[in-house]
């Protein structure tokens, strides 16, 4: 497990991360948790009394991270821009599972559930993860209709965000 302090950030603007809340992981932090990695992995250890798992580090460049910290870690985490927090992380090296709920669902569809299975385990995930951070019943059984119709209709995870962007459902 590796130990640092690093001072909570925010990006004013940076592209797709704008508004993100984060502290950075340096380089020769990255360097001791998952040698030689340029892309995003998951991480698991304590920000400040909070334990987290699952969480990704995602590449900055120069062999830089950041670890966003989401509203429900800082509302916990009681912190803010500015304030510091002690770190300990490691890789997290165990999977995660995909919804058992979709998965249910798309049994129900076979060539869904084939185009499915033919992605990574990465691209499973956004799926999954979507579907599971529902906070809501109705929510999470909207998520699961689109990802079938989407995977139905030979679309990626974008291409359905995109899809129900702009022809939402009623």
């Amino acid at each position: 497990m590796v130990e640092y302090a690093a001072e909570i950030l925010k990006y004013a603007k940076n592209g797709e991360k704008t508004g993100w809340t984060f502290v950075e992981v340096p380089l020769d932090i990255a360097e001791k948790i998952k040698p030689k990695t340029k892309t995003t992995y998951r991480v698991k250890g304590k920000l400040d009394g909070l334990s987290i798992s699952q969480v990704a580090l995602v590449p900055i460049g120069e062999g830089n991270f950041i670890l966003p910290l989401n509203s429900e870690m800082r509302k916990v985490l009681k912190k803010q821009m500015g304030d510091r927090l002690k770190i300990a992380l490691e890789e997290d090296t165990e999977e995660l599972p995909i919804s058992v709920d979709l998965l249910n669902s798309l049994e129900l569809e076979p060539e869904a559930l084939e185009l499915f299975k033919s992605y990574p385990k990465g691209h499973q995930r956004y799926y999954s993860t979507w579907v599971e951070s529902a906070k809501t019943f109705e929510t999470k059984s909207r998520r699961i209709y689109m990802c079938v119709y989407g995977l139905l209709h030979q679309m990626d995870y974008g291409q359905m965000i995109r899809h129900f962007k702009k022809e939402p459902m009623l």
